[in-house]
């Protein structure tokens, strides 16, 4: 009675936009804490290494962090390189290029089958 209901309708073109926007934020933070994970990962590997003395006769934490690096410059060209190339628009071209080719095939089909097995036409009856 009191409360009134406002017909807030997003349609759907903006509601895409605001879930990629969302998409995006989620993996920015990934990238982000991934970047701080492989700070603080990188110290305590060297701390290991030179502090604790854990196999100190050999630097093995510059490969370990070499690796990481390596794991971490995929995450990177993935977030602003592959998403951006195969991002919403590609998935939608692609989408509509494969839905063309089917309703083609079902065009071809119903041809073949019109062809084949021609309907046959009954005369109109007289109704007197």
């Amino acid at each position: 009675m009191f409360s009134k209901k406002k017909n807030t309708k997003i349609d759907v073109e903006q509601h895409e936009l605001v879930e990629n926007a969302q998409k995006r934020i989620a993996q920015k933070k990934k990238l982000y804490t991934h970047f701080v994970v492989f700070l603080i990962g990188s110290v305590f590997l060297i701390l290991i290494n030179k502090i604790l003395k854990y196999g100190q006769e050999y630097d093995w934490f510059i490969w370990a962090i070499t690796f990481w690096a390596f794991l971490f410059a995929l995450h990177i060209f993935n977030v602003f390189i592959t998403n951006r190339f195969m991002g919403k628009e590609w998935e939608r071209s692609q989408r509509e290029k494969l839905i063309r080719k089917q309703q083609e095939r079902i065009n071809v089909m119903q041809k073949e089958l019109d062809t084949q097995q021609p309907l046959e036409i009954e005369p109109k009856k007289k109704l007197y």
